[in-house]
């Protein structure tokens, strides 16, 4: 038996630690021993009933770093012993550009990442990039691939440009920040809170402004004048905002909506400065892989808020919802 964090069909307790059997790996398949896992906002919203086809008794977890202990097949028996991360993408689809129908995110309704062993595709293994401890790797996977497709893909990001990443302090907002920064961006940050603002400027970013302030946009504009490229997780009124700070030809894109619709879009400034607003989910096993070359290249050491034990793995869950963090949190498993 082992220890795993399911979702349940209780209403007054949504997710619970529960002692579950090992899997068994089939052909074509891999048991992976956990060490160590992350969170991502997507449990939260999972654990809100924010998701779809939610599957109770599923275990969660996107993010995950650990050892082959068993394979299905003696055609994978050079994977045992190896430390790996695991992409989470299942089925992306022949498409780069965008996922099929039935694509899903390892975690729900699949079983993840938060159990201390999981079974999954061959093909879904990478090896751990050296330079990183399991933990630090753990953290990389789902928001790694968030913001490489949003900054090199979507983002068009060219070598000196001016980058907006808004709401820093998220997981995919601070690797984002630690990605531009190796592509020798020039980053200004947004956030709610002065102290994520410092704590990015300590790590590179250039410039910063509290979005709760007053005239936080025209301050944040007349010190970059104008950005290339947005990187936005929030929408709401910062959306439309945003518009107004782009640099003619800019980009925009859009991983998340954390504070809803935007009030007004701007179109006549849309249209006659030619301003391409881009959606972006995820990323294909392509950019994935590109993803840890880059970090591997570039010795990105992904920001960890904190790290506990697999047991707290629910006051965890209590911290991130409320948003103090600032980088992933990630368990010990």
């Amino acid at each position: 038996m082992m220890k795993a964090l399911q979702i349940t069909d209780n209403p007054k307790e949504k997710i619970k630690l529960v002692e579950v059997p090992i899997p068994k790996p089939e052909e074509g398949e891999v048991l992976v021993k956990l060490t160590a896992a992350a969170l991502n906002r997507r449990d939260q919203w999972i654990r809100e009933d924010k998701y779809p086809n939610i599957k109770p008794h599923t275990t969660l977890g996107s993010d995950g770093c650990g050892i082959v202990e068993k394979v299905g097949s003696e055609i994978d028996s050079h994977w045992v012993g190896k430390k790996v991360i695991i992409n989470p993408n299942i089925d992306w689809g022949d498409n780069p550009k965008f996922q099929a129908r039935h694509y899903q995110i390892l975690g729900m309704p699949t079983h993840g990442t938060f159990a201390e062993y999981i079974v999954v595709k061959n093909h879904r293994l990478h090896l751990k990039p050296e330079h990183l401890t399991d933990e630090q790797a753990s953290a990389l996977p789902l928001g790694g691939l968030t913001a490489y497709r949003a900054i090199f893909n979507h983002g068009e990001f060219k070598e000196g440009e001016n980058m907006l990443i808004s709401g820093i302090g998220g997981g995919v907002a601070t690797l984002a920040l630690q990605f531009a920064l190796a592509a020798k961006a020039n980053i200004y940050i947004t956030s709610g809170s002065q102290e994520k603002i410092d704590k990015a400027l300590q790590a590179g970013a250039v410039d910063g402004a509290n979005y709760k302030e007053s005239n936080w946009n025209k301050e944040l504009l007349e010190k970059s004048k104008g950005f290339d490229l947005v990187i936005d997780s929030g929408g709401g009124k910062g959306f439309s905002d945003f518009i107004r700070m782009m640099k003619p030809a800019g980009r925009i894109v859009s991983y998340g909506a954390t504070q809803g619709l935007p009030t007004t879009l701007d179109l006549y400034r849309i249209f006659y400065y030619q301003i391409k607003i881009q959606g972006t989910t995820m990323g294909n096993d392509q950019e994935f892989a590109e993803m840890l070359s880059f970090v591997n290249t570039n010795k990105i050491v992904p920001l960890i808020d904190s790290i506990r034990p697999f047991d707290e793995i629910i006051s965890a869950f209590d911290e991130m919802r409320s948003s103090k963090q600032f980088g992933k949190i990630v368990v010990k498993i």
